[in-house]
């Protein structure tokens, strides 16, 4: 197992990683996919982590880290789409993602890491908080767009 950031010609794999998330497919390769991608891959405070095993990207997770102005100008971590190939879960895969983005957010002195999940699985809930995340400091809302 190896956990790293994501390389640049990795895109179809992560792509592909994620039909075992909530997507039906992989997107139209166009345009605007690449320069997404292009965007994601050079900002700094967007961190795409993987796990891989045996060549193949088996799990992954994004971590945004996010200027702010307040708790002494400290910034926060956003955790999302945190996932894992079928075949591969409950391995700890998603776990070693998710510290290595913890280890990111403490070198640039984040004050908090947070993630929200769609999920009402008694079992995801529980993964969550054995990765030390709580569902009970604070109150997540979603407004669709």
């Amino acid at each position: 197992m190896i956990i790293r950031e994501i390389k640049e010609n990795e895109l179809s794999d992560l792509l592909e990683l994620y039909t075992h998330l909530h997507e039906l497919g992989v997107p139209e390769d166009s345009e605007h996919l690449h320069n997404t991608w292009a965007d994601i891959f050079n900002d700094e405070n967007h961190h795409i982590i993987v796990c891989e095993v045996d060549g193949k990207l088996v799990s992954s997770c994004v971590c945004v880290i996010i200027p702010n102005l307040t708790r002494n100008v400290r910034p926060y971590a956003f955790i999302e789409n945190v996932v894992t190939h079928t075949d591969y879960r409950g391995k700890g895969y998603a776990t070693a993602c998710l510290n290595y983005a913890k280890d990111l957010a403490v070198k640039v002195d984040c004050y908090k890491m947070m993630l929200l999940t769609g999920s009402k699985s008694e079992s995801t809930l529980n993964f969550y908080k054995r990765a030390s995340f709580n569902c009970t400091d604070k109150t997540g809302f979603i407004q669709w767009l």
